[in-house]
């Protein structure tokens, strides 16, 4: 979908105005009120809109105006509005007008907030814009989206145009993670994974991809053995983009990559099974905001690395019983071989923190069911060494609509994870504090650095959520893109 940036007095396609709390017309709704004799007020009396934030109302081939039908959408209270106030109502207009029959729409934000909020408003256009049709190959005509273009008008339009390029970015960060996550694992695997992976790299990106061969010489022993049941090569992939000064250290974004999670030999109930194929949300939140870094222009250094690996169950896959030892010298007694994430972090972390000395690790894996036991799917947790990062990330939720919770780590919890057969083994006990335990864990394998691992099990897929945000229309969420974007650029760009 196009997002444009015009100056008042523009209309093409239909016309989008805003109403505030208890039907307080902007001056655009109160222009298309009078110039259609009334017809604003008429549908608004006769309806249940209120101009309460998320609202819109359809007013279809209003007389006294040339555009096909009217769209009102509400913004709340007039002193609460927020960017994210705006990004939804934008993406309200467009989930109303989608697959309606209107090819372009014109969004009149003009006198109602400045450049920012414009571009805010075009990026929840873009976000409710998104679909994964690929493989439908039966759509009918009124199943597929007609509208094309957003124009937006603003009184800056200059200033809401240089908005826009970075926020377009995020936009495309956040559909490129969409599109990854909801690929099926017949198309994405780690080989496929991988290759489109060096595709960023037309985008000023340096893409490094480490083989097995080399995993094998490095001593990845924990990485390796989740995929050694797989007919796929498992891949490990850095992306690097250097917008900070030089020699700085680089900020560190590690995600997990299991295109397929069968479970191995611990095989997974046959329901939902096929949801495993989400469970490299992590890496698709990194890959994604390595694209929206680069497509911004951010002025930082920021590497991103993926493991990419399926686990399945076939003659020469892990075992229950089986002790492996990490790049790192540890060995690992593997109770569960669907505690497979934390084994292929393990050793990405070890090799990025070692190679890059980063300013800081942020990881992403859907890890454990137990988060969504924890949290439900509308917020991510968060297990740090630092208080800093914690706090930024927790605003950076807060500002993103990507919420975190922070949750505990400590020696109390590090004896779950003991064993007597080696260093450490791969899951907790029992029942309790899985989450948690899992955390302890990759705290292992990250040398004491400023370190914050997000479990996104409840937050990476399963979206579909629309009606209660139209910015998120799609079972792949994207989650994470949006929120280390607004952490890394309030914080950490020159």
């Amino acid at each position: 979908m196009k997002i444009e940036f015009a100056a008042a007095g523009t209309a093409t396609g239909a016309i989008a105005a805003a109403v505030y709390d208890n039907d307080a017309l902007s001056d655009a709704a109160a222009e298309l009120d009078t110039a259609t004799g009334g017809a604003v007020q008429r549908a608004i009396s006769a309806s249940r809109f209120t101009g309460k934030a998320g609202q819109t109302l359809e007013i279809v081939a209003p007389s006294g105006i040339d555009a096909s039908r009217i769209v009102l959408f509400g913004l709340g209270e007039k002193d609460k509005r927020t960017a994210s106030v705006l990004e939804k109502a934008g993406a309200a207009v467009v989930q109303k007008l989608l697959t309606g029959g209107e090819t372009a729409v014109t969004l009149r934000l003009d006198g109602e907030t400045d450049a920012e909020g414009a571009a805010r408003a075009g990026l929840g256009a873009r976000l409710a814009a998104y679909r994964y049709d690929q493989f439908r190959t039966k759509l009918k005509d009124d199943q597929k989206p007609s509208l094309a273009t957003v124009i937006i008008t603003a009184g800056d339009v200059d200033a809401a145009k240089a908005a826009w390029a970075s926020w377009g970015a995020v936009a495309d960060g956040v559909d490129l993670a969409r599109d990854v996550t909801n690929l099926p694992p017949n198309v994405l695997n780690p080989e496929t994974y991988a290759k489109k992976i060096e595709g960023m790299a037309e985008h000023g990106l340096e893409i490094e991809i480490i083989d097995e061969a080399k995993m094998m010489e490095l001593g990845m022993h924990a990485l390796l053995g989740v995929g050694q049941g797989s007919e796929f090569e498992s891949k490990i992939a850095i992306m690097k983009w250097s917008g900070g000064p030089e020699g700085e250290a680089p900020l560190l974004f590690v995600g997990k990559g299991l295109t397929f999670d069968s479970g191995g030999i611990s095989l997974k109930p046959g329901a939902n099974m096929d949801e495993m194929r989400g469970d490299m949300g992590g890496s698709a939140a990194v890959v994604g905001l390595m694209r929206a870094l680069a497509g911004r222009k951010a002025g930082v250094n920021a590497i991103g690395i993926v493991g990419l690996v399926e686990n399945m169950p076939d003659g020469n896959a892990q075992r229950p019983g089986d002790i492996v030892t990490s790049m790192s010298g540890q060995t690992i007694e593997i109770l569960n071989t669907d505690a497979e994430g934390r084994l292929v972090l393990a050793d990405v972390l070890w090799y990025a923190q070692d190679r890059f000395k980063p300013k800081l690790i942020i990881d992403l894996a859907t890890l454990t069911g137990a988060m969504l036991i924890a949290l439900g799917n509308t917020r991510a947790g968060i297990f740090t060494n630092s208080d800093e990062i914690a706090e930024r990330l927790f605003a950076a939720g807060t500002d993103s609509d990507e919420p975190v919770w922070r949750l505990p780590l400590g020696p109390d919890y590090e004896k779950h994870i003991e064993t007597k057969n080696a260093d450490i083994r791969n899951i907790g006990e029992g029942r309790l504090a899985g989450s948690i335990s899992a955390a302890e864990f990759l705290k292992c394998f990250v040398n004491d650095r400023p370190w914050c691992h997000i479990d996104i099990a409840g937050t990476a897929m399963g979206g579909m959520n629309s009606k209660e945000d139209p910015r998120q229309p799609s079972w792949g969420t994207g989650w994470g893109v949006r929120i280390l974007d607004r952490f890394v650029r309030d914080h950490y760009e020159a």
